[in-house]
């Protein structure tokens, strides 16, 4: 059921930047708008200052969970009336963030969840493309285990060179040597098992694309822009405000 009134969608960005620009194109793309009014009303807010989300998870950095917050609060305060975050990796702190919230909070990770058992029904082993913090704060296993789908990662010396070259991606190499390892890396999990590839970062989609690999690759932010129009336009009911203990 479609709501009369639009409801303004706040996006917690800077996770990197570039990142949400990618974001914000998917949301404009998916708006599949005629003129300007046609477009949603989305705020973001984009705060590269904010902590390094794996630093922080591996022990070796200030939190950014005091930034996150700020940012949603801000966020609820510009009139937002549900929120979403361009970055996987601070899932990890998204029980921090609902905490800061009177408004919805719609996750990433859960609608990529959604979208698996949807366009992949027979995908039990799914390959994970997802930063060091992503598997050190496992904010993905739990989610699809719920639906006794595995999660396969890639091997510590792979894991490694992800690494490696999202840092180059960060900061701005779009090379044809970036794009190929990221491909390698695909396939590392496709050889591993995995029906399907998530791009369980929001810096993977910038150099790799659907249709480059053996299985189909799931961009986490294709997904979220997605949705995020779904909600703002009452094509989708928000998900209820859980109990914050």
């Amino acid at each position: 059921m479609s709501v009369s009134k639009e409801l303004v969608a706040g996006v917690i960005g800077g996770l990197g930047p570039e990142a949400t620009l990618d974001f914000f194109a998917k949301v404009l793309k998916h708006s599949h708008a005629h003129k300007d009014q046609d477009h949603i009303h989305l705020i973001i807010e984009c705060n590269p200052k904010t902590a390094n989300r794996n630093e922080a998870i591996a022990g070796r950095g200030p939190s950014p969970a005091p930034a996150l917050m700020e940012m949603a609060r801000a966020l609820e305060r510009a009139g937002a009336d549900f929120v979403v975050m361009a970055c996987n990796t601070a899932h990890a702190y998204e029980t921090d963030i609902r905490s800061a919230l009177s408004k919805p909070f719609v996750s990433l990770i859960a609608e990529v969840v959604d979208e698996v058992r949807t366009t992949q029904p027979t995908a039990r082993h799914v390959g994970i493309l997802a930063t060091q913090g992503s598997r050190d704060a496992n904010i993905f296993a739990p989610e699809f285990l719920k639906h006794k789908i595995d999660v396969l990662q890639l091997d510590d010396a792979s894991q490694k060179r992800f690494m490696e070259i999202l840092y180059l991606i960060k900061a701005g190499d779009r090379s044809a040597a970036i794009h190929d390892t990221m491909q390698q890396l695909g396939e590392e999990l496709i050889t591993q098992g995995a029906d399907v590839l998530i791009a369980g970062c929001t810096e993977v989609p910038l150099v790799l694309r659907n249709g480059e690999n053996t299985k189909a690759l799931i961009d986490s932010t294709d997904v979220l822009a997605r949705q995020c129009v779904a909600y703002a336009r009452g094509h989708k009911q928000l998900p209820h405000l859980p109990e914050i203990s």
